[in-house]
C-alpha cells in the first residue's frame, strides 16, 4: 500500500526484457515493495546505489511502458506507522490516459487528461486519484476526461514539469469507490441475492 507521496525521481539505468533497474539514492531490501510511475514493483537485486525490479507481462501491457526509459516516480511501501498525507493508493493501474491540454493559471498549472470511461466511471467531484503515482485531486470531470490542478511545489518536484501534450500516463483510481463500483455491479448483475448478502460476505 502507498500514499501517492513521490519519495524521489529515480532515473533508470536499464530496461531490458523484463528487467527495470533504477539508480537512487533510496535503498530498499529485496523483497520490497516500490511504485514506479504508480505501478506496485518488487526489488528482485541491488547493487552500490542501483536496484532491480521485475515487471511481468502482464503488467507492461496495461501500463504506459514508453516513460520507464529516462526518470521515474518512485515511492517505498507505507509502514503501519505512516503518515497518510496522500490517500490510500495500491499500486494497481486501471488505465493509461493521455494529457491533452497544459495551461499555466496564474501561480498553478491545470492539466486535461483524456481517460477512457471504465476510468471516468469512477471519478467523483473532489475526488482522489493517481497519475503515474501521485496523489492528486479532481478538479473538474467531464465526459472526455478531467482536470488536475498542480500547485507550484507539486510542479517542480515531480515529473509534471517536463509533461508535454500527447503523453500518456498511468491512472489509478480511488481505491474506495473502486470498491463500492464493484460491489454495486454485482448488486445490478443480480449475483447476489440483495445488498445484504454482499455486506454479509465480508
Amino acid at each position: 500500500m502507498f500514499s501517492g507521496l513521490i519519495r524521489e525521481i529515480a532515473k533508470v539505468k536499464k530496461m531490458k526484457n523484463n528487467i527495470l533497474e533504477l539508480e537512487a539514492s533510496y535503498e530498499p531490501e529485496i523483497g520490497d515493495s516500490i511504485a514506479v510511475n504508480g505501478v506496485c514493483l518488487t526489488v528482485i537485486s541491488k547493487k552500490n546505489k542501483t536496484f532491480s525490479l521485475e515487471i511481468s507481462k502482464h503488467t507492461q501491457e496495461k501500463i504506459a511502458l514508453e516513460n520507464y526509459h529516462e526518470n521515474v516516480h518512485i515511492e517505498p511501501a507505507l509502514q503501519m506507522i505512516s503518515r497518510l498525507d496522500g490517500h490510500l493508493v495500491q499500486g494497481h493501474v486501471d488505465g493509461i490516459g493521455i494529457i491533452q491540454n497544459i495551461q499555466k493559471n496564474k501561480n498553478q498549472m491545470e492539466f486535461f487528461i483524456k481517460a477512457p470511461q471504465n476510468i471516468l466511471r469512477l471519478c467523483i467531484p473532489h475526488g482522489s486519484i493517481t497519475i503515474d503515482g501521485i496523489s492528486l485531486t479532481l478538479a473538474e470531470i467531464s465526459h472526455e476526461g478531467f482536470k488536475l490542478i498542480i500547485i507550484p511545489h507539486t510542479f517542480e518536484n515531480t515529473l509534471f514539469k517536463t509533461y508535454q501534450k500527447q503523453r500518456r500516463v498511468n491512472i489509478e483510481t480511488d481505491m474506495l469507490v473502486r470498491s463500492i463500483d464493484a460491489l454495486l455491479s454485482k448488486k445490478d448483475q443480480k449475483s447476489w441475492a440483495n445488498f445484504d448478502d454482499i455486506l454479509m460476505s465480508f
